[in-house]
């Protein structure tokens, strides 16, 4: 999960959920006409499926599984698939033309992120009760603290369309097994060989840890996952992309086509139907 910065209300444009249909006037119940479905939000037309602009790049959207840090799919992920403002797409994919060069490939955990999962987020944030993946992403801070900390906020640039959170992976790709429910968790910030299986080149931490450690020049990473972070960097900033700090796997291209907007349409091939 990327590092959610709450912004001022009057900065924001929130494109709102599709309208419901009115409901029917009142009637007998037996000749009630059906409920209408709820209509949902389309994307604009500057958004596209990363794979039609790249198929090259993997993709691991983590939060259509129950591999993240609530432990359950994420709402408005309905399709493990990549959406992203075009000009970030096709930076992405120059960005990709370069790693192949180098015999490495781009994989993307997260992009295009709806609102209804900021508030999926938000909502587990505020249930303390529910720490059952704690363990693996954030073992050494108290669930109390994710908002005074920066870990969980109400808007997240993710909603904006040009925001991602990728890594490295050398090629050929290894196969990367499936999170099994309820299996024994590790750290995020172990040893790569001790943490969940990820063919992504050693980072230092695993994706979406909170841990001061996934500061993406925390001094404490050196030698070769030093450099595995400066690689991805230095490729990402040189096309336009620009780092969060706090998160080495967090990038967003700039200028965003959307700068204040925060949209709520679903990961699906149907929102980019027009």
């Amino acid at each position: 999960m990327s590092k959610l910065r709450a912004l001022t209300a009057s900065a924001l444009t929130i494109v709102a959920l599709g309208a419901v249909a009115p409901a029917a006037s009142a009637a007998p119940a037996a000749h009630a006409s059906p409920a209408k479905p709820k209509h949902e939000p389309k994307a604009p037309k500057e958004f596209v499926a990363l794979r039609d602009v790249d198929p090259t790049i993997i993709q691991e959207i983590r939060y259509q599984t129950p591999h993240n840090f609530v432990g359950v799919p994420i709402d408005g992920y309905q399709q493990p698939i990549c959406i992203l403002t075009r000009p970030a797409a096709v930076a992405l994919h120059k960005a990709q033309r370069q790693l192949l060069r180098k015999g490495y490939t781009l994989k993307v955990y997260d992009c295009y992120r709806p609102q209804r999962a900021v508030d999926h987020f938000v909502r587990w944030a505020k249930d303390l009760k529910d720490q059952k993946m704690k363990r693996e992403f954030y073992p050494k801070v108290d669930k109390t603290r994710l908002f005074e900390d920066g870990y969980i906020a109400e808007k997240s640039g993710h909603s904006r369309g040009s925001t991602m959170d990728l890594t490295i992976v050398k090629l050929p790709a290894r196969h990367t097994r499936k999170y099994k429910p309820g299996e024994r968790l590790v750290p995020c910030y172990a040893p790569k060989a001790a943490r969940f299986p990820d063919n992504s080149i050693d980072m230092g931490t695993g994706y979406d840890c909170f841990d001061t450690l996934a500061h993406t020049l925390d001094p404490r990473i050196k030698g070769r996952q030093h450099a595995n972070r400066l690689l991805l960097k230095n490729t990402m900033e040189h096309l336009g992309f620009v780092n969060l700090a706090e998160e080495w796997w967090h990038y967003t291209f700039k200028p965003e086509p959307f700068p204040s907007t925060y949209f709520n349409f679903p990961i699906n091939r149907r929102s980019l139907r027009h």
